[in-house]
């Protein structure tokens, strides 16, 4: 089964976890507004808070890939609240795509503004 993810941190291209991308068919970009941005240190957190926008990269991406992204965000599916990021379908100009939504504090960290990590 095929799925899309939209994905705004490190596992973008170019960014040090794009390589479990590689195999994946990237479908473009888009800014989700339901979202906003944080600077967590070495990677950002998104909340589902309106905000300006923050530019994600959408993928198609298969079972493999989606446990494999479920493994690197700490994502439980049996206990969410666990879990260091839920995984939420949120609708893109691509699609719904399952994305990675921070489950922690943000406090004290940065609002990412501009939405671009």
């Amino acid at each position: 089964m095929e799925h899309l993810v939209a994905v705004y941190g490190t596992l973008k291209r170019g960014f040090f976890n794009s390589h479990l991308l590689e195999d994946s068919a990237f479908i473009g970009e888009d800014t989700l507004r339901a979202l906003t941005l944080f600077d967590l240190g070495a990677f950002p957190g998104a909340l589902l808070h309106p905000s300006a926008g923050v530019l994600v990269e959408v993928f198609s991406i298969n079972e493999h890939t989606l446990r494999q992204l479920d493994i690197l965000e700490a994502f439980v599916p049996e206990a969410p609240e666990s879990s260091l990021y839920l995984r939420q379908k949120l609708p893109t100009r691509h699609g719904l795509a399952w994305t990675y939504i921070y489950n922690g504090k943000v406090e004290p960290h940065q609002i990412i503004a501009s939405g671009i990590w």
